[in-house]
């Protein structure tokens, strides 16, 4: 895309942004093939519920709404995250338009013109925190903003509440958003604790949802969180050095030079804007802090990012907001080109890259499950990207056969796998096994191989399943490694224990077993 041009105005260069980023998501929801991520929070909105493996619900309840109201096609799940940039547009231009009209339509430009908001169409968990988040604050914003304490200013500071809740529903990251909330109130609003006490009474409810499924459900969206995925992170320069490194690139390195540049006048923007300015800088002290010990990723950030460019444009020189939104529209038009010129180049120019076996997987899911489809088999994989992906192109949920890694455990809460004893089992494979991996849980093994766009694929098929020795050898591994839950967590109900053992509670070993990291899923 072009950079902004003094002849345009910003009404127009407001539409330009906004309708093109529109149609170029659009566009990219329909041509790109549903990712492994996606089409494992798919099976939540077919199977919905109070709480999943991984994550809170909220996502899964979304793309259950999705399903009923627009159809089961991929485009109609996606269609919230293809809508999400036009409505945080609008819920910043809500907030900041009281403040400064001109400014606050600069916020809306550039955060429309940053490259995630022309190129993401794919529907995660972040997809309802970011708008949950953002709609509270929002809120939070307009309700500071009013002098007195009437019914609309308790009920603005109740509805962020209440969003604040519904985001505590779709991600555990909602919890900077409320410590950020707190150091505001504490720091610099004090004489409006009641107001604070009020909109965490009201955000109440989504935690308690979530702990009261977790009180039936082994704690698993804890344990993942808190505890499995955390196990052997250790310090490297690396980390802080990438969550840097991916800070500027999100703001533009433009931006990011302009904003150290004019720091004195970001800083005269905290004093008159504190609460924007603790929505920013909390954040950011917040994963610079746990960027010692863990890779940040991009998508952890996003629920705070719109608030970044909300600051940027009340605190730069306005001659200086000109320069911010030609440095993004350049980056992204650097984005958008190299999108256009990687969906023209045709699928098998890919060939002698690494990815390729993935694409391939990805593009021709359908005609590969054809040739390994049998009357009677049981059809699995070993890992969750390729079972939630055949499962999707299916519309049949596929368990996944093996140990799997710390991520994406659902299989744990809803497969029994002793329905499958006597049963023959295809396992789909990217890469040749050794069929002594499999020999164990089963009465024979066998490996085939087919052939898809002149590649080899694989399945073991194996007959006669040995439900006794799977959870022996396998159920009881992960239950070493993943359900270690404290004793002095409650604990009501745990559907994988009381397979494993008829119990909530299964017999823990005498030594704990180290949680080594497991190799990633197949690409």
């Amino acid at each position: 895309m072009a950079p902004p041009s003094p002849a345009l105005s910003l009404p127009r260069w407001l539409l330009i942004a906004g309708l093109g980023s529109l149609l170029l998501r659009g566009w990219l929801a329909l041509a790109l093939p549903i990712t492994g991520d996606e089409a494992y929070f798919y099976w939540w909105g077919v199977y919905p519920d109070l709480g999943y493996y991984d994550h809170p619900p909220m996502v899964g309840w979304l793309i259950a709404a999705m399903r009923a109201t627009l159809g089961d096609t991929l485009w109609a799940i996606r269609l919230p995250v293809l809508l999400l940039p036009i409505a945080l547009g609008g819920l910043l231009w809500w907030a900041l338009a009281a403040i400064d009209r001109t400014r606050a339509a600069w916020a809306v430009l550039l955060f429309w013109l940053a490259p995630i908001n022309w190129l993401n169409v794919l529907i995660t968990t972040d997809t309802p925190l970011i708008f949950w988040s953002v709609a509270s604050a929002c809120c939070l914003l307009v309700a500071e903003r009013r002098p007195k304490l009437d019914a609309r200013t308790w009920g603005l500071y109740a509805l962020s509440g209440g969003l604040l809740g519904a985001a505590l529903l779709s991600k555990y990251f909602a919890v900077v958003l409320g410590f950020a909330y707190f150091i505001y109130f504490v720091l610099f609003r004090r004489d409006r604790l009641a107001a604070f006490a009020l909109l965490l009474l009201c955000a109440l409810p989504g935690p308690a949802i979530n702990i009261a499924w977790n009180i039936d459900h082994c704690w698993s969206n804890i344990m993942f969180n808190l505890i499995n995925r955390n196990a052997g992170e250790v310090f490297t320069w690396k980390k802080p050095a990438t969550y840097v490194g991916m800070m500027v690139y999100l703001v533009s390195p433009v931006a990011a030079w302009l904003s150290w540049k004019h720091r004195a006048d970001l800083g005269i923007a905290f004093r008159a804007h504190r609460l924007l300015g603790c929505l920013v800088v909390v954040p950011l002290l917040f994963f610079a802090l746990l960027s010692l010990k863990k890779i940040i990723g991009l998508h952890w950030v996003m629920s705070f990012y719109p608030f970044g460019f909300a600051f940027i444009a009340l605190g730069l020189p306005v001659q200086r907001l000109k320069a911010c939104a030609v440095g993004l529209a350049v980056l992204t038009g650097l984005h958008v080109a190299a999108v256009i010129g990687v969906a023209a180049v045709p699928m098998e120019s890919w060939k002698s890259t690494s990815i390729y076996k993935g694409i391939v997987r990805s593009v021709k899911t359908t005609e590969m499950l054809k040739q390994v489809e049998a009357p009677g088999v049981v059809l699995m994989s070993n890992a969750y990207t390729p079972a939630s992906t055949y499962g999707y192109a299916m519309r049949q949920y596929m368990p996944v056969f093996g140990r799997g890694n710390f991520h994406a455990r659902q299989d744990d809460l809803l497969v029994d796998y002793s329905v499958y004893q006597g049963r023959t089992i295809r396992v789909i494979l990217t890469t040749r096994p050794r069929l002594d991996d499999y020999r164990p849980y089963f009465e024979s093994v066998r490996l085939l191989t087919y052939t898809q766009n002149q590649l080899e694929f694989y399945a073991v098929e194996g007959q006669g399943f040995r439900y006794e020795a799977y959870r022996d050898g396998v159920l009881a591994d992960i239950h070493r490694r993943y359900y270690r839950i404290p004793a002095w967590l409650p604990l009501a109900a745990c559907p994988f224990c009381e397979r494993l053992c008829g119990s909530a509670r299964c017999p823990l070993p005498d030594a704990p077993v180290p949680l080594k990291p497991e190799p990633k899923d197949e690409p």
